[in-house]
């Protein structure tokens, strides 16, 4: 049986000097090693790959002999990837130059010529300080089995390995499609990638692709210049470039139609965009993630979602379950949306009673972790006890198939029962028990288990 391989850290080398690259790049024997020449070459590096440390040239083309072009470099990479540590490195006027590379954000300055070993050990300090601040981070949004990404509220396996695969895929330049039924909480993944990727400090743009009209698409993603049609009183800028430097989600997008489609595959290929009535090419850098809650497969074999845009923006595909399939996530949403909702709505509320919690976990939400907030929401301000129940929750009939769980259906009988009984006998207790045909004590028992007022 063979090992798995294992995976380096990424260090990239921003170094103009052939000789120096190479040298550096067989210096580093523990590290997946990229190389750059130029300030492009190196932003098209961070973009593919994210490395977590960079040693940075100052003295770049067509700037050799200055470090106007390094500096440059330098505010791209923190922008893009605010957490990198980058080691500067120069020879020119290097106490001035680390001076003011340490006031941009570089982590560390190191002047020519460079002596292998010393800058080694920064190298290995850089590495060690950013894996540490990636842990603290990833700590910070955990506490007592429950997680967060995004907003989303989790605790299942199934849930938390939709969020390993975004949170690897997050640091990589690549399209993300996310697949799921409406409700399953794709905005909100959406917005969790886009917090864990390098463009985090950019904007994040949604827009639903089905709530607006065909005819209206095209200007709401692509702008228009003024006077382009009836209307057009100033040119406006598309939700694509208001994007830049960020993320863009397009949510339905199976309900692009073909038409503007193809407008927005050669945005893909092309990176630049014309507004409507526009003639200037405008070049715009923004990540794309898109959602569907259609089969997009099918969609692609009928001919109404074009094969070449399905794989511009499906290089990274991920399924997102359903609320059902996402053991015990129901619950711990319940009590969540709960909480949020009593303190604005009603104070009186202190959580869910047995049988609502037992209708919860039976339920098969065909709505998702939407029909679960809108139940509770409605609940919590219906609700006459101190615990939203079953009822409250209008859970205590069969929907769309579902059957409760024998535990719920035999609360609800014992409600329904107790609520005649002490309705019959005008709220007395041992008239009501009598009709029961059980004891005062056990009456008194369900009553309080139930939440109920005698």
């Amino acid at each position: 049986m063979t090992d798995k391989p294992v995976s380096l850290p990424t260090l990239l080398i921003v170094e103009d000097d052939p000789g120096l690259q190479r040298q550096l790049r067989w210096a580093y024997e523990g590290y997946d090693v990229l190389t750059a020449a130029t300030r492009s070459e190196a932003i098209d590096a961070m973009r593919a790959h994210c490395p977590a440390v960079v040693t940075l040239d100052l003295g770049l083309p067509p700037d050799p002999d200055g470090t106007t072009e390094g500096f440059l470099a330098l505010g791209e990479i923190l922008r893009f990837a605010p957490e990198t540590k980058v080691i500067v490195a120069s020879g020119h006027g290097a106490r001035d130059s680390a001076r003011t590379a340490i006031a941009d954000g570089a982590w560390d300055f190191y002047q020519k010529p460079i002596d292998i070993d010393a800058l080694g050990l920064i190298v290995a300090r850089a590495f060690h300080v950013h894996a540490l601040e990636a842990e603290n981070r990833r700590l910070a949004a955990r506490s007592e089995g429950e997680a967060r990404f995004g907003g989303l509220l989790y605790a299942s396996p199934e849930m938390a390995k939709v969020v390993h695969t975004l949170e690897r895929v997050a640091p990589a330049d690549v399209s993300v499609m996310l697949l799921g039924a409406s409700g399953t909480g794709k905005e909100l993944l959406a917005r969790g990638l886009h917090d864990a990727s390098p463009r985090r400090r950019g904007s994040f743009v949604a827009i639903n692709c089905a709530a607006i009209p065909d005819t209206l698409l095209e200007a709401e993603l692509f702008g228009y210049e003024k006077g382009a049609f009836t209307g057009a009183v100033k040119t406006t800028e598309g939700k694509i470039e208001q994007a830049a430097g960020g993320t863009l989600f397009l949510d339905e997008i199976g309900d692009v139609p073909l038409a503007l489609q193809v407008k927005l595959l050669r945005f893909l290929q092309e990176r630049t965009i014309e507004r409507i009535g526009g003639r200037r090419a405008i070049a715009v850098d923004t990540r794309i993630v898109c959602a569907t809650h259609r089969d997009v497969d099918l969609m692609v074999a009928d001919g109404s979602f074009r094969e070449d845009l399905y794989y511009r923006l499906a290089e990274i595909i991920v399924k997102i379950p359903t609320l059902a399939e996402r053991s015990g996530d129901a619950a711990l949403l319940a009590r969540h949306f709960v909480g949020r909702y009593a303190r604005t709505m009603n104070a009186a509320i202190t959580g869910l009673s047995s049988d609502a919690r037992a209708a919860i976990d039976g339920w098969g939400w065909p709505g998702n972790v939407r029909e679960l907030e809108n139940r509770i929401k409605r609940a919590v301000i219906m609700a006459d006890g101190k615990r939203v129940t079953a009822a409250d929750l209008d859970l205590n009939r069969p929907i769309d198939g579902v059957e409760p769980t024998l535990r719920a259906a035999r609360e609800d009988a014992d409600r329904r029962a107790i609520h005649r009984a002490m309705a019959r006998s005008d709220g007395n207790i041992s008239g009501a028990s009598r009709l029961l045909g059980i004891s005062r004590p056990t009456l008194y028992d369900l009553l309080k288990s139930y939440d109920l007022h005698g």
